[in-house]
């Protein structure tokens, strides 16, 4: 196994897998958020493809054996996460006039995405923030998660960050494994809307260095 930057030839190889691991982090709150699993694929495909986005593939780094894909982990600055957010702009556009996104939809993915936005605690500026992390369904139990974690730890000391933060929900199996790995929670967060529509608390789980 190794772990590899993702790069274009990764988009055009693994897309709808790596689509599919991000789901896997929060189908709940995913489904809402975007209204329905073919937006979702829809948008964070476009997003996938383009650098500078919330869910580009340029802060995604993959776990790989050979040709597979075994899992992958995104992450990058606290302050990124607000910078890519908007950045999520670009991708709308193209989308709408192919007659991908509707705008009616978009528009209630924006009131949606600015109510589960109380999930997410502020992230302080000096830690490295992992957006998602994720397993293969048919490669988990053999130490991979442990692996892509350890290397953003690694990748975070050695740019100088203080710690490391991520969001995980409270129904996730994963939170054991973090707490495992030594995070620590900071916070419980409960938004009432989306709370009504099935999603569950958020966790901001943290580590210092």
């Amino acid at each position: 196994m190794e772990f590899v930057q993702a790069t274009e030839k990764h988009v055009a190889s693994y897309a709808e897998q790596i689509i599919d691991l991000i789901h896997s982090t929060g189908q709940a709150a995913f489904g809402y958020q975007f209204v329905s699993r073919e937006y979702f694929d829809r948008i964070v495909g476009a997003s996938l493809a383009s650098p500078g986005t919330l869910f580009g593939y340029d802060r995604i780094t993959l776990a790989m054996d050979g040709s597979q894909l075994l899992g992958m982990e995104a992450g990058f600055e606290g302050p990124g996460f607000l910078l890519r957010k908007k950045a999520m702009a670009s991708v709308y556009p193209e989308l709408i006039e192919s007659g991908a996104l509707p705008r009616d939809v978009l528009g209630e993915m924006g009131t949606r995405g600015y109510q589960c936005g109380y999930l997410n605690p502020n992230i302080p500026k000096n830690v490295y923030y992992v957006l998602t992390l994720a397993v293969d369904a048919q490669s988990r139990g053999k130490k991979i998660g442990a692996g892509l974690l350890s290397n953003a730890m690694d990748k975070a000391k050695a740019a100088g960050y203080r710690g490391l933060h991520l969001d995980v929900f409270a129904d996730n199996p994963a939170v054991g494994f973090y707490k495992a790995m030594g995070l620590t929670c900071l916070a419980e967060t409960l938004a009432p809307a989306p709370s009504q529509n099935g999603v569950p608390k958020g966790l901001r789980m943290a580590m210092d260095f």
